[in-house]
């Protein structure tokens, strides 16, 4: 028999455990939202409501239906649509609302990382995401998304159609809440500068006191409604006893509002009316710009994933949500559509364009056996695929999820202006109280409204915004590069690099084989001939070296009844005689054998038995290799290129580009022992592609995985380079720079405006309404700044 539920008296289902110790006992709920309302009764020092309550809680009074349906959250199938599974820990991005600052994100997440389960929670301020990691085994994401909304924040898994409706309704009510404040405040000021000039001065005192009360019709909805977030977040901050700019903001408002009504009522005193509304309507403002600038800040990665269509076509015709699909589903995509899900082509030869991977315009060939992506557009031609991956496992909800990771870790600079300005709000309110103390005694007729500006004018807005908008803004340029960033210290590290290593294989080279020259024996045919016979043999293979082939092919030459023959070559008919393509001993005849030097880079193509041409191929260096390595070289930074390749290729290779260091032909674990090697001093830098550079990748301060290798490089790597661009490596360290340049500026200017508008509203020279417009201009500066890095063009 189930047990029921203490709160509402509903069944406890067998597989949840919701405990809160109420009355000296642990007492079991229904749901995590029974659980909530039953821990905020307790926390609000009602305890005695279980003691004496007659029947139990009505539910559906008291529990809204999303706190309800938490519990479906648990449910791994729907699970599947979101939360990433790695080993033993499950990782999931939460959509956050009611986050305002830097003092939100720290809260949230001091407070989770002392929830049982938690491995590791990281908050964004500017995309209001949050990225937790739990040991599903310990606890059940229900319940953490319960904690979060204890704290006061709405928590939801990201999608972003919710993320936009959420976006759209909090510019909503923030344009309505300024337009409250706006118009009250012209109102209000039309009394006050009346009232300033003494226009009113022959006017009797009862007049005077009518347009007060005037001031206080118009100043009371803007308290109630347009300033009720600044409370709502001082409040959180109060009960997480984590100090927050909104505290002095909501104490400077709420004092002048009460002093302003007590003047009122007695009609002595001064008040401050006009100082409430224009406060409130310039914070709003400024917190209004924020919130669009971060917006087109953080847009980029989640504008992926609008990429992905709502609905796909299985292959009978069917239409379906792409959230329904499962890995083995078959799906046809006609001409002109964007795939819908990752998977494997069945049938069909494309041209699909993956520019919102790899920034690059140019569509990939795809064939039979080949891997699409989600989002990426398919070309003119209509082919059927298998689905081999759910939505949260796909490339781009990975792209989007390490984004996101690399601007939730926090650099160092980062870490320490958040401890600061969490400092200086507490620095800001006893600088207020000192303030008020000196003008009571000297001038108490003023003090009251010179502490308002002190409170308000050194807000930390500016110094929290300083750092996290600038690493959003150049992430989100990087990307337009084909560039991906996995951690958060990249930005940093690489401005300090003073080795570069770099793999050969794939990495200085292209990994590809192309015809680099081509031998003709037989003055009967012409090389592009025989390059056009050996094109039209090689379409019938897959190896490596049938792709040199392709730019070759001409339908005027074309070979039939061809055969694969596996590790010899290719055989056919031309004009109604034999045709080889392939190595020495399966091509050439016995003399040709014989006489014919042997290449180990070669293919030999023989006609009627005899030898008629011979194809030398390689693997080419990148057009951009050299430039990168030039660049770095310029710098005064080490060069080394380190592979597993034999010396005679790897030399070839290094005298061409000119790095003077070689060591070749060594194992992974010989390449990882040369990095512990170096001196301390060494700030490395590591570029590679291969399973054999993923320990050495994992181990330097900085590495670089190639897009077009292996999922354990890139997994290994720091930064990936989406579209194999090597020139884009000297784009991100000059990103680097240029971003760090804008750190410091930001940094600067928050001080340089505090240490400015201190001393002056100390001396009471700024009044609160001018006090809350600079406080505002100082945060949207900070941000325009920052934004000039989505300008960045290397």
């Amino acid at each position: 028999m189930n047990k029921a539920c203490y709160h509402c008296g509903e069944d406890v289902p067998d597989d949840t455990q919701f405990i809160v110790t109420i009355l000296g006992e642990p007492r079991e709920m229904c749901c995590p939202g029974c659980q909530a309302i039953a821990q905020t009764i307790l926390e609000s020092g009602l305890s005695s409501y279980y003691q004496y309550r007659q029947t139990t809680a009505e539910k559906l009074d008291l529990v809204p239906d999303a706190v309800k349906n938490l519990v479906h959250y648990d449910d791994e199938r729907i699970q599947d649509e979101f939360v990433f599974k790695h080993n033993q820990y499950h990782e999931v991005t939460l959509s956050l609302e009611g986050v305002s600052c830097a003092a939100c994100a720290w809260l949230i997440e001091k407070h989770m990382l002392k929830q049982s389960g938690i491995a590791e929670v990281s908050v964004n301020t500017l995309t209001h995401r949050a990225r937790l990691i739990w040991d599903p085994t310990k606890t059940k994401l229900s319940s953490l998304i319960t904690q979060l909304q204890s704290l006061g924040y709405k928590a939801s898994p990201f999608e972003q159609d919710a993320q936009e409706q959420a976006y759209h309704r909090a510019t909503r009510q923030y344009l309505y809440r300024i337009g409250v404040a706006g118009i009250a405040s012209m109102q209000v000021m039309m009394v006050a500068v009346a009232l300033y000039l003494e226009v009113f001065s022959d006017l009797d005192e009862a007049f005077k006191h009518y347009f007060r009360i005037v001031s206080l019709f118009f100043a009371t909805p803007v308290m109630l409604y347009s300033a009720w977030p600044f409370y709502e977040n001082a409040w959180r901050s109060v009960k997480a006893r984590a100090p927050s700019m909104d505290i002095p903001v909501s104490i400077a408002m709420i004092m002048a509002y009460v002093a302003s009504i007590v003047a009122t009522v007695n009609q002595s005193g001064e008040v401050f009316y006009e100082a409430v509304t224009m406060f409130a309507f310039f914070l709003l403002l400024g917190r209004y710009f924020e919130m669009k600038a971060r917006r087109e800040a953080s847009a980029h990665s989640a504008n992926l994933l609008k990429l992905v269509p709502t609905f796909a076509a299985l292959s009978d015709g069917t239409q379906v949500p792409v959230r329904e699909l499962k890995v083995g589903d078959k799906l046809r995509v006609l001409p002109g559509e964007s795939i819908p899900a990752d998977g494997e082509i069945i049938s069909g030869q494309i041209y699909v364009d993956e520019s919102m991977l790899t920034g690059e315009s140019v569509p990939v060939a795809k064939a039979r056996g080949d891997v699409v992506f989600a989002g990426t557009l398919n070309g003119d031609e209509s082919f059927d695929m298998q689905v081999t991956k759910n939505k949260a496992d796909s490339m781009i909800s990975h792209i989007v999820r390490m984004q996101d990771n690399a601007q939730m870790s926090k650099p160092r600079i980062a870490e320490i202006a958040d401890i600061i300005s969490r400092y200086f709000v507490i620095a800001t309110l006893v600088i207020g109280a000192g303030t008020w103390l000196f003008w009571h005694f000297y001038r108490p007729e003023d003090a009251f409204w010179i502490m308002l500006s002190v409170l308000v004018a050194t807000c930390p807005c500016a110094l929290a915004l300083a750092t996290p908008t600038a690493i959003t803004c150049a992430t989100s340029r990087l990307s337009h590069f084909g560039i991906l960033l996995r951690k958060g210290h990249v930005f940093e590290t690489l401005c300090r690099v003073n080795h570069f290593i770099m793999d050969k294989t794939g990495t200085l080279t292209e990994g590809r084989v192309e015809i680099s020259r081509t031998q003709v024996h037989d003055l009967r045919f012409t090389p592009q001939q025989c390059q056009a016979m050996a094109a039209s043999m090689e379409q019938y293979a897959n190896h490596p070296l049938a792709k040199a082939f392709t730019s070759f092919s001409d339908s005027e030459y074309q070979v039939e009844q061809v055969e694969n023959v596996i590790g010899s070559g290719l055989q056919g008919i031309y004009q109604g005689l034999p045709i080889r393509l392939g190595s020495a001993t399966f091509a050439l005849s016995a003399l040709d054998f014989a006489n014919q030097k042997q290449e180990p880079d070669c293919l030999y193509l023989s006609y009627d038995g005899q030898l008629i041409a011979s194809f030398y191929y390689q693997d080419p260096i990148r057009r951009d290799s050299l430039a990168m390595v030039s660049a770095f070289k310029k710098s005064g930074i080490h060069l080394t290129l380190l592979s597993g390749d034999n010396a005679l290729n790897a030399q070839r290779v290094a005298d061409e580009m000119g790095i003077e260091e070689v060591i070749a032909n060594v194992s992974p674990e010989q390449k990882l022992h040369y990095l512990h090697s170096l001196p301390d001093d060494s700030i490395t830098l590591m570029i590679g592609d291969g399973i054999n550079d993923a320990p050495t990748l994992a181990g330097a301060h900085l590495s670089v995985a190639m897009g077009g290798g292996t999922d354990v490089a890139k997994a290994s790597s720091d930064m990936v380079l989406l579209n194999d661009k090597l020139s884009n490596v000297l784009k991100a360290r000059e990103l680097a720079f240029k971003t760090r340049k804008i750190i410091k500026e930001n940094l600067w200017l928050s001080l340089f405006y505090n240490l400015l508008i201190l001393p002056l509203a100390i001396m009471g020279y700024v009044p609160p309404y001018i006090a809350s417009l600079g406080m505002s201009v100082s945060s949207v500066v900070v941000i325009a700044n920052s934004m000039r890095l989505l300008k960045f063009h290397g």
